[in-house]
């Protein structure tokens, strides 16, 4: 391509000019153009007019200007026939708090009426659009309202014929409390431990909600046990297909309705479920009616008789059926707090203890291993074990019976057996404990409502416990699981555990 005089030229040397010499040499560009333009249509013998060279000697000093200060981009925007209505300014994104990010945000703009003046020319200042921001946590008190149905009818012209729209599926038909407010109070009492007496006044101080009335609502949860009782079956049904299994029981108090007011509720788990029972009795026949159904190979146990008389029963039933029988893994946190409590009077006691925290030391290094690297974790165990049995045999005849030291070295020797168990199957736990905590629910609630005033109470309180402590097992949230399988139950569709929830979450 042909360098023009113009493009030869660097650009630095028009930074010297002047204003005055650069429109100078406009001008006399200008001329030059036109006069260029004019004897270039002489030659080629085409007539042209003086407006007609005018506009063609604009159309080539334009394209000048466009090569030497125009835009490089080639954007083309369609021009509107219509006025487009101003958009909305785009909502502004809020930032998640970084402490609760789950916890939803209320911005609230905090400014000064009037702006402030300048401290130092003393103009009124102007908002920056900058903010200086800081976070409080704050709670709404909770709300009560009453939801006003309004059912469509529908008629025909012909008078005959009249049709209602069909109401809101209900947990309880026919009650004057809504799904929302079932699930509140159920969770209330089984999940936060609170009376529901306590539950009414409450709501009478935070949402001005008078007489409530106590015994309505504890009706609410008889039905609502009713309602997933199914779930409880399903989590019994787990129960007696595990292979280890956790037992306990805790004294329950029936208030009235009963003959007996010393009740018991027995516990039944697995790392993944929990199942509760409520019965007037703490024989040994409550066990034996779930083990006898049950493919239970190992039960473990602190050393209760009842226990013990339960697998009697049952493993006879095994050996006509031919049948494994049942072993007893019994529960080393017992062994320990027995020396621990005879260890003020006896020094001897820290031996003992000193042995059991190496051990404990060694059981806390088995999470998230294999079945195989528990089993080698364990076996660092057996001469702490050894070490105890053999020490403790040797001691136990210096001291008489019914010494706290001799209880502890006789327990410990005379249940030897099932307390080294776990040593060598690496899903028998160590201790009793997760069994017990699962019913430490039960315990602290009845510090508050002391027991139940019916066996229909006992029984809604084993249901809903059952479902609520499964929850905690599996790491879900009791309110999540309860509002999820009430919406699908009222649906139609089948019962589900919280441990099937959990597995339906990680799909």
């Amino acid at each position: 391509m042909k360098q023009t005089a113009i493009d030869s030229e660097p650009i630095s040397k028009f930074d010297s000019f002047s204003r005055e010499e650069l429109v100078k040499r406009q001008f006399l560009l200008e001329g030059e153009v036109e006069r260029l333009v004019k004897k270039l249509y002489e030659l080629r013998q085409i007539a042209v007019t003086d407006e007609q060279l005018k506009l063609i000697t604009n159309e080539q000093l334009g394209a000048l200007n466009e090569v030497l200060y125009g835009a490089s981009s080639e954007r083309y925007k369609k021009p509107e026939s219509k006025k487009r209505p101003p958009l909305d300014p785009k909502p502004r994104i809020k930032k998640p708090s970084e402490r609760y990010p789950n916890v939803p945000v209320r911005e609230v703009p905090l400014t000064l009426s009037p702006p402030p003046g300048c401290g130092v020319c003393g103009k009124t200042m102007s908002d920056s659009g900058m903010t200086e921001d800081s976070e409080v946590l704050t709670v709404i008190p909770k709300k009560f309202e009453i939801i006003r149905y309004k059912r469509s009818v529908y008629r025909c012209g012909c008078q005959a014929c009249m049709v209602t729209a069909l109401p809101a599926p209900k947990i309880v038909k026919g009650s004057s409390y809504s799904n929302e407010m079932i699930l509140d109070v159920v969770l209330s009492k089984y999940c936060d431990l609170i009376p529901i007496e306590r539950y009414a006044q409450m709501a009478q101080r935070y949402a001005g909600l008078k007489d409530l009335p106590p015994h309505s609502l504890i009706d609410l949860t008889h039905k609502y046990a009713d309602f997933v009782i199914d779930v409880y079956r399903q989590i019994k049904a787990g129960i007696l297909m595990a292979r280890v299994l956790n037992a306990d029981e805790t004294p329950h108090k029936m208030l009235e309705g009963s003959d007996k007011k010393s009740w018991y509720l027995w516990g039944f788990s697995t790392p993944t479920l929990c199942f509760l029972e409520c019965h007037n009795t703490r024989s040994g026949d409550v066990a034996s009616d779930i083990l006898l159904n049950s493919l239970c190979e190992v039960l473990a146990t602190d050393v209760f008789s009842g226990y013990g008389k339960a697998l009697r029963v049952v493993n006879l039933d095994r050996s006509f059926k031919k049948l494994p029988p049942i072993e007893s893994g019994y529960c080393n946190s017992h062994s320990r707090r027995y020396f621990f409590k005879s260890l003020k009077w006896y020094p001897e006691a820290r031996f003992y203890l000193d042995h059991y925290h190496e051990i404990y030391q060694l059981n806390d290094l088995e999470k998230g291993k294999s079945p195989d690297e528990v089993i080698k974790i364990r076996s660092e165990m057996t001469v702490h074990f050894e070490a105890m049995k053999k020490q403790a045999v040797e001691e136990l005849h210096r001291y008489p019976s019914g010494l706290k030291y001799h209880t502890a070295l006789n327990y410990f020797v005379g249940n030897y057996n099932g307390l080294t168990l776990f040593l060598n199957e690496a899903d028998v736990p160590i201790d009793n404990n997760s069994q017990e905590r699962l019913l430490r629910s039960h315990v602290v609630g009845c510090k508050t409502w002391y027991g139940t005033h019916s066996e229909r109470g006992a029984e809604t309180a084993a249901v809903l416990f059952s479902i609520v402590e499964t929850c905690k097992l599996n790491g879900v949230n009791p309110k999540a699981f309860f509002d999820q399988v009430t919406k699908d139950l009222l649906d139609g569709k089948p019962a589900y555990t919280p441990l099937d929830f959990k597995n339906f979450q990680t799909i």
